[in-house]
């Protein structure tokens, strides 16, 4: 765990235990319960119905009715709680009450609904000099730093490929989007660098970035997002409308701030959107096709999984709980929430080992039939809420098995899937691959990440969500017998090998699972019944 982490952790641990202390000691916690009760209104005038009244920070809640009116019951009495209000296309309003009380009026104002394409982008760097900057405040900042996002405006195997490059950026290596359409900008950067792309998504190049466009996906940008353009006959992004130009900002006029929130109940500033919650907010980077071809599906393969129907969403395991019971830190206004509400920023994928580790399980079997053995090996996609390896079509995981002596001598494979030729170091060994295989259409060459290029999907065997991928070897047994020892392997790797040689990209591969099983097999004059033994977990 990163030392800022361990940090908020701490404080938020001692925050917890003095405000429990503080309850004790006052008999705040056995205060009886009490109503509040009055009317919303809109500052431009009139009474505002189906307004969500709250408790702040709270869950007890209510909903004005028809003429704005409201009755919020369940609230402590005998002391100075805040009551706010919130309705869509406004900012939330509030007011001190201390309860039993009547009469309450709390006043909600409209927020800008216009995008002002003049908007400057906020930094979110703790920058003195900036008008604004989300690190000076926000818990979540540390994390934000460290993930993908953060760094989309800069990642030099993004613009390897971009540019035709090694990594260096020095050394032209063929393909990569400049070199294919010399004199465009391409469409990249309405992913890459959104906040540059709003105005211009076609002409945006991704090497003229400046100031805050280098920040990636950052805090100013997705807290503009007001909505999201989906179709309505399938639920996806329209084609061809990739990253912002399926978003819809909310920029305000330069002499107002304005963000979105996912809190109905902050009274400065900021408005509540559901949307932030729902994988519908993820799906204009992770929904498109080019030249007709899907590339990036990790929104319909989840999409179409089970996971929809649980309520389990992109961010219930990309944006899980950061840990402390704050989103801003107090000492800057912070309010004390739920710590299950405060979601962390760092948004683990396909660089985050861990992640990867707990995404898939894995068994193996093997069993003695006459002069041969047979392995099964099963890998179940239990965790992950769309297919494994998903989105970038370089993305592949490598299965290896192998099936040794004591001797440390491995069998030779009789039957069963190997390694394909592009798997590099493991080509040609008993195992296989999962991977979206693109071809280019005008070269035949494969498999290729240069999706920018007509290219043509030669086979996906990829694991969709909760399902799971069966394979059998068969191996040549020694005529003595003896214990044999069953290895399977999975690793994730990030691209294709000769592709990441030829660029220079120094990616490790990550082990995601590693099982192994021991086999007593009997020499070739008792071959008789079968003998199965259960695979065992190698830590």
């Amino acid at each position: 765990m990163r030392e800022p982490r361990r940090w908020l952790l701490l404080t938020a641990a001692l925050g917890l235990a003095f405000a429990g202390l503080a309850f004790l000691l006052t008999g705040v916690s056995a205060a009886p319960t009490a109503t509040v009760s009055g009317v919303v209104v809109a500052q431009e005038g009139g009474t505002v119905a189906g307004a969500v009244v709250r408790m702040q920070t709270t869950a007890t809640s209510t909903v004005s009715g028809s003429d704005g009116s409201f009755v919020l019951s369940g609230v402590p009495g005998g002391i100075t709680i805040t009551v706010t209000a919130w309705h869509e296309g406004y900012f939330p309003g509030g007011t001190n009450v201390v309860a039993p009380q009547s009469d309450v009026t709390i006043t909600i104002r409209l927020h800008p609904s216009v995008d002002n394409p003049n908007h400057e982008w906020y930094t979110s760097m703790p920058d003195p000099e900036a008008a604004i900057g989300c690190g000076h405040c926000m818990v979540a900042y540390p994390d934000w730093m460290d993930n993908a996002h953060a760094g989309s405006g800069t990642n030099p195997r993004f613009f390897s490929l971009y540019n035709g490059t090694d990594l260096t950026g020095t050394t032209p290596i063929s393909p990569g989007y400049l070199l294919d359409f010399t004199g465009t900008a391409g469409n990249c950067a309405t992913c890459h660098a959104p906040g540059a792309a709003a105005n211009y998504p076609f002409t945006t190049n991704m090497n003229d970035l400046t100031g805050v466009e280098t920040q990636g996906v950052f805090c100013d940008f997705c807290h503009k997002i007001s909505g999201i353009y989906l179709n309505p006959a399938t639920g996806l992004p329209y084609p061809n409308m990739p990253g912002v130009q399926s978003i819809q900002l909310n920029r305000p006029p330069s002499d107002t701030h304005m963000f979105y929130g996912p809190f109905d109940d902050v009274v400065r500033r900021v408005s509540y959107l559901e949307l932030e919650k729902q994988s519908q907010f993820c799906a204009p980077c992770h929904q498109f096709s080019f030249w007709g071809t899907p590339i990036y599906e990790s929104f319909r393969e989840w999409l179409e999984s089970p996971y929809p129907d649980q309520g389990i969403e992109c961010q219930t395991c990309h944006m899980d709980p950061i840990g402390v019971n704050y989103f801003v830190y107090p000492a800057n206004g912070g309010l004390i929430r739920d710590p299950n509400l405060i979601a962390s920023h760092l948004q683990p994928g396909a660089s985050d080992e861990e992640l990867l580790q707990n995404t898939v399980t894995m068994t193996i079997s093997a069993e003695q039939v006459i002069g041969q053995l047979q392995v099964r090996v099963t890998i179940t996609n239990t965790d992950a809420g769309h297919h494994v390896p998903t989105d970038f079509p370089g993305r592949h995981m490598i299965l290896t098995v192998t099936a040794t002596t004591e001797l440390a001598q491995d069998l030779p494979q009789l039957a069963g899937p190997t390694v394909p030729e592009w798997g590099g170091p493991q080509a040609g060994f008993p195992g296989t691959a999962f991977a979206k295989v693109l071809q280019d259409v005008v070269s035949g060459e494969y498999p290729v990440v240069s999706y920018w290029k007509q290219t043509l999907i030669v086979s996906d065997n990829r694991i969709p969500a909760l399902e799971a991928d069966t394979s059998t070897y068969t191996f040549t047994l020694p005529t003595a017998g003896g214990p044999i020892t069953v290895t399977a392997g999975l690793l994730f790797r990030r691209a294709f090998q000769e592709e990441m040689a030829d660029r220079g990209w120094d990616t490790p591969d990550i082990v995601m699972e590693q099982v192994q099983a021991t086999l007593e097999t009997l020499p070739w004059w008792r071959y008789c019944f079968p003998l199965v033994l259960r695979s065992s977990v190698v830590p």
